[in-house]
């Protein structure tokens, strides 16, 4: 096992993401173990029911102010929210920062903490924080990134916590340290920073390592940390991506996103199983999966969305997609789906889709959304509502519906980067620096 040497030391079927201990301690509706939720789509439980209208005063069930700052989304597992952030320090690094020729940015001067936090989700209270490491950044990041833009997950006995080039940890829900793993420096596009969000695939945490040179992607045993296989990620360059794991015919796959391809992995082996062409450069949102196939979307310098699948060979290209649709995909958010209802916005924009995922046929046409600006965060959805957040802190809820309507427009006043988590009663919406918890008025 490979440890740092500067250390301060799911909720789904078999073929889903997560694997689920034999005996929770919690009903399996108090989970929202991966960033887009319990199926990986952005949907929540079907007994979900948060609130749909508030403001900075209204149905506000708490806001607890975060140490330093982070963009990564939140996860809840029972009572426990887990979420990260990067703290600077005053302990200046031991050598001048130095930014590379290919680089935007330049490193800081001094030490972060790469903070653990874990709160309990009905009173606010921080049950306990870690630093899993205290370290220079070896790169900048761009203005509208932090240092904790990945989000942990957990299988509800681990948190696995990635914090990219700091390393991946892997906690038990009380905080106590299992393993750490290096796997180097990242170099990303421009500089812009990381966002390497961990995946599960049964006794397996999924790491993709896109970067600008050596991109890889890696499976980690749970218990360990040790790597049980590594492939590389031929001419893939910084997507910041974060796979989907599923299954298909008795076989889990990881699908990954891609600049140049998506690719199909088996989750066993890390053999290559297929791949398609087509995708814009930063293939940033997440794959979902609709019935036997696996939805795809990138749309910076371009658009393209492709259902493929899952039982796919070789190297496809977009014309053998079940559908493909060459306009209106976002960039940085997910898509979400609800039904065979596809849901997604235009590159950072504030106007929305609507597809049938099945065929790609056109439901509603695409609506702006008036009321909000330009958003990084994924929407998510309940039985009966559509939760849209933008980067102001201004959700828009809509109708979950073919033709959705706007019912309500809050605002909190805030950075919201980090998409909406959603937990029976409870609705949790991260900015850089606090963690809202809305709620209906008691």
């Amino acid at each position: 096992m490979v440890y740092k040497k500067t250390m301060a030391v799911a909720l789904l079927t078999a073929f889903v993401i997560n694997r689920v201990p034999a005996a929770s301690a919690h009903d399996s509706n108090a989970h929202w173990a991966h960033w887009r939720g319990p199926t990986a789509n952005g949907q929540a439980a079907a007994s979900a029911s948060p609130v749909i209208s508030w403001n900075t005063t209204k149905n506000v069930g708490w806001v607890t102010d975060l140490p330093g700052e982070g963009t990564s989304t939140p996860i809840v597992w029972g009572d426990r929210i887990f979420v990260l952030a990067a703290e600077p320090t005053d302990r200046p690094a031991l050598t001048p920062a130095v930014q590379r020729e290919t680089s935007k940015t330049i490193a800081p001067d001094v030490f972060y903490r790469f903070l653990v936090i874990c709160l309990d989700r009905r009173s606010s209270e921080i049950l306990w924080q870690r630093t899993a490491i205290e370290a220079v950044p070896h790169e900048g990041h761009h203005p509208t990134h932090t240092y904790a833009g990945s989000s942990p997950t957990t299988d509800g006995m681990h948190v696995y916590v990635s914090f990219g080039s700091r390393g991946i940890f892997c906690y038990t829900l009380d905080g106590d340290l299992v393993w750490t793993r290096d796997l180097g420096d990242m170099q990303t596009r421009y500089g812009w920073g990381e966002a390497v969000t961990p995946v599960l695939a049964g006794d397996s945490l999924i790491v993709n390592w896109d970067q600008e040179e050596g991109s890889f992607i890696t499976s980690l045993d749970t218990a360990t940390g040790t790597p049980n296989w590594t492939t590389p990620r031929e001419r893939e360059v910084t997507s910041w991506n974060t796979p989907l794991v599923t299954g298909i015919s008795g076989r889990t796959i990881i699908v990954a996103n891609g600049t140049h391809l998506v690719r199909g992995y088996d989750a066993a082996t890390g053999r290559q199983l297929w791949s398609c062409g087509g995708q814009t450069v930063n293939a940033i949102p997440s794959p979902v999966r609709f019935e036997d196939s696996v939805i795809v979307m990138s749309g910076y310098r371009g658009a393209l969305a492709v259902s493929l699948p899952l039982n796919s060979a070789g190297n496809l290209s977009p014309s053998a997609a079940s559908w493909s649709l060459r306009r209106g995909t976002p960039y940085v958010p997910s898509p979400l789906l609800s039904d065979d209802r596809l849901y997604f916005t235009a590159g950072n924009g504030n106007v929305l889709s609507v597809v049938n995922a099945r065929t790609g046929a056109t439901l509603a046409a695409p609506t702006r959304l008036s009321a909000l600006r330009s958003l990084y965060a994924s929407p998510v959805a309940t039985q009966n509502h559509i939760y849209v957040l933008d980067r102001q802190g201004t959700c828009a809820v809509l109708t979950n519906a073919a033709e959705p309507e706007v019912v309500a427009v809050n605002k909190l006043n805030d950075a919201t980067d980090a998409s909406p988590v959603i937990v029976e009663d409870q609705l949790f919406i991260r900015s850089w620096t606090k963690l809202y918890c809305l709620q209906a008025d008691q």
